[in-house]
């Protein structure tokens, strides 16, 4: 097959990770594939010259391109610098702690080509240290791949993360990549996607696997709890599309990812605050958030209820 995929991958502090992110790709069954390694630590850092020894086992492998940028961008930022620089024609993307199983590529490659797309996205596998199960994130609720039903059900479930996305290389720069934002950047990106009209499609199966660490993270901490706050009140800007119910479930979302937040976070005020908020905006959607999530956990035999934000 003539056709060539991209994978971006983004990396910050973490190069201890980032070989068996590099491998996880060599090893894919689609053998037509660029990896572009996106370096945005700081020129001058320690974490700078630890990942260009990691990367010097790359230096002679034609499929591995890395890039240096000269001062940090962030996460969005980064990852336009690779697809920019990418030379496929399909593009995917990877974070530099997590994998790819073996037919990752192959799979989401051809449904895109059997079915004309400019874009799909998938399952997701969380797995702890010890590389057990602990969450599935899958999209049952998608029974209509029309931009208009999409739109709705990103906006109350999050049709996320990058790691499940494959686009048309042509289609990325179109849309304009990644918004510079500190939160919901693959949100957003999703939110562009929909609302171009593009031809989207869903594959209901899981062929990468996100790890639970104590690294960098942005899921706690004053950043997130201002960039969550920012997200909700975007999200309203799209309630004149929704009805009561849907409304009240985006609150309800907000509420309980407060929670969370304020839970790793180790503010409890905010914790006891969302979570009561949670209860009262609607005590059914909290009751069905806990069915689901034990369904789930009886149907792949999760480890843990613990998550990744």
């Amino acid at each position: 097959m003539d056709i060539k995929v991209s994978v971006i991958i983004p990396t910050y502090k973490r190069s201890e990770f980032l070989e068996r992110a590099i491998d996880s790709i060599l090893k894919q069954t689609f053998s037509n594939i660029e990896i572009v390694v996106v370096d945005d630590n700081n020129p001058d850092s320690n974490f700078r010259l630890e990942t260009e020894t990691k990367m010097s086992k790359y230096n002679n492998n034609n499929k591995v391109v890395y890039i240096k940028n000269q001062k940090n961008l962030g996460g969005a930022l980064a990852r336009n610098q690779g697809i920019w620089k990418a030379s496929g024609d399909y593009v995917t993307f990877l974070d530099d702690d997590d994998i790819y199983l073996p037919d990752k590529i192959n799979d989401q490659i051809k449904y895109m080509l059997k079915n004309e797309l400019d874009m799909s996205f998938t399952n997701v596998r969380i797995h702890n240290l010890e590389n057990k199960l602990v969450d599935y994130r899958e999209h049952p609720y998608v029974t209509s791949l029309l931009n208009e039903e999409l739109l709705k059900q990103h906006l109350l479930h999050h049709l996320t993360p990058t790691a499940t996305y494959m686009y048309k290389k042509e289609t990325l720069i179109n849309i304009g990549g990644f918004d510079d934002v500190k939160v919901g950047q693959e949100f957003k990106l999703m939110l562009k996607t929909i609302e171009s009209g593009i031809k989207i499609g869903y594959v209901p199966q899981a062929h990468v696997i996100q790890y639970l660490h104590d690294g960098e993270r942005i899921s706690i901490g004053q950043n997130k709890i201002k960039g969550e706050k920012e997200l909700y009140n975007f999200k309203k800007r799209y309630f004149r599309l929704l009805n009561s119910n849907q409304k009240r479930y985006i609150t309800f979302r907000h509420h309980a990812v407060m929670m969370f937040v304020g839970l790793r976070s180790k503010k409890y005020s905010i914790l006891i605050k969302h979570l009561l908020l949670a209860l009262f905006t609607s005590p059914k959607d909290c009751t069905i958030e806990i069915i689901n999530h034990i369904q789930k956990i009886r149907k792949h035999g999760l480890n843990t209820l613990e998550k990744k934000a």
